[in-house]
């Protein structure tokens, strides 16, 4: 077999791999939703569902909502050097804009998400 046709060979291989990869994964395939702060605020927009007493009642003087809170956190930057480690649980630094006004958010989720997969959002305070 010549490199003329072992190069032909390649590229048709290579062209029906990344058309079959394309099938199989189709947007996953381009993003970097693998990095740790994009899995972190993933899993974050999928869970936030409650908050504590003390983000409850700064959320009604902010004012907003769960619902925006968790919205926020797609175009936020988790603060890894601030994010506390205590037990089980983990609370992430966010800074985030929510409705409209820049605020440092704490979060917290268990270590394992197979426990308990929901996040709580502990703290909310202007930046």
């Amino acid at each position: 077999m010549d490199l003329k046709r072992r190069l032909k060979l390649y590229l048709v291989g290579l062209l029906l791999g990344g058309v079959l990869s394309w099938l199989f994964f189709k947007q996953r395939l381009t993003n970097t939703a693998w990095m740790p702060e994009d899995r972190i605020k993933l899993r974050l927009e999928s869970t936030l569902v409650k908050s504590g007493t003390q983000a409850a009642a700064q959320m009604v003087q902010w004012p907003t909502v769960i619902d925006s809170v968790r919205a926020a956190i797609k175009g936020s930057e988790v603060l890894f050097k601030e994010t506390r480690r205590s037990g089980d649980s983990l609370y992430y630094s966010i800074n985030a804009t929510v409705a409209g006004r820049p605020a440092l958010l704490t979060v917290s989720v268990l270590r394992d998400y197979r426990a308990d997969s929901t996040a709580t959002l502990w703290d909310l305070r202007a930046r």
